[in-house]
């Protein structure tokens, strides 16, 4: 193997929430040949959790059991192909994938640039952000299987809904081809740079955040049912619900991960009391308690 194997690694500083315990073992691979070749020597049990910039993730104090690979600055091949669709791999961060679409004078991408988090979690979740879904412009997907296979898929294999994909078990996420179409250059570089002025104006995007927590209900916002429950500034431990925007949990310095969760259930409650509405979370809880 060409990549870093580290036993007992902590998870912390690869999570955007900068909290969570170690994996029995991490690997960042060199590249997608040399991930493909490690996934091949994992015993066929073993459990895999990937890891890219570590955003819509709360990894309990615990850690993780198994294997993670992490894929931030891997897996990062991007190009406009010959038939004309953007080629991505799972490890490009998503402000990237904008970015290169605008330079390429391609539209529909601009809403990825709001988005904190690499293309494989936006294909995982189906992110979004400012009116846009990941999902509306894939065209097929390669997949990778616990076997080591890669496997081209569409998206009708998939059961794709708000914030959630349901897929194949043991397989995940290794690239995807982008549908996207031609436009104005300076006009997507435009509407990009509006969309990161508004998200700086109103998120803490310089603070330790895992980006929304929870799921927007159908017709309302989960922000606006927070504040209305007077949560904002709320904190339990090192973890506080944000002033600029109530759907945002930051880490103000000293977090666990067990505060964060524990803050997660305490606004889930009152809003259920208060507001008559059960937030749904969109952020990923995973690994085991300390």
């Amino acid at each position: 193997m060409k990549g870093r194997l580290l036993k007992h690694e902590k998870l912390a500083k690869y999570t955007s929430w900068r909290v969570g315990g170690p994996a029995d073992q991490l690997y960042i691979p060199e590249d997608r040949q040399d991930l493909i070749e490690f996934i091949k020597t994992l015993p066929k049990d073993e459990s895999v959790f990937w890891i890219g910039l570590g955003s819509n993730l709360l990894v309990r104090d615990g850690g993780i059991r198994g294997t993670v690979v992490n894929t931030k600055g891997r897996l990062k091949e991007m190009s406009l192909t010959s038939d004309g669709f953007v080629y991505v791999e799972a490890g490009v961060p998503c402000a990237h994938v904008a970015r290169f679409c605008g330079e390429k004078g391609l539209t529909g991408a601009e809403f990825l640039a709001g988005i904190p988090g690499t293309m494989g979690g936006a294909l995982k979740m189906n992110a979004g952000a400012f009116d846009g879904e990941t999902w509306s412009i894939v065209d097929s997907v390669e997949m990778l299987a616990a076997s080591g296979k890669v496997t081209n898929r569409k998206p009708q294999d998939f059961i794709v809904n708000y914030r959630s994909v349901k897929g194949f078990d043991n397989e995940w996420f290794l690239s995807c081809r982008l549908t996207l179409q031609s436009g104005d250059t300076l006009a997507s570089q435009q509407k990009i740079k509006s969309l990161l002025e508004k998200r700086g104006a109103t998120q803490p995007t310089n603070q330790p955040s895992c980006g929304s927590v929870f799921k927007n209900p159908d017709g309302d916002y989960a922000a606006r049912l927070i504040e209305q429950t007077g949560l904002k500034g709320y904190a339990i431990g090192g973890a506080c619900v944000s002033e600029k925007h109530a759907n945002f949990i930051v880490n103000t310095g000293n977090a666990s991960a067990a505060d964060i969760e524990a803050l997660i259930h305490y606004v889930q409650d009152n809003v259920e009391q208060q507001q008559g509405v059960i937030l749904q979370t969109e952020v990923r809880m995973v690994g085991s308690v300390r």
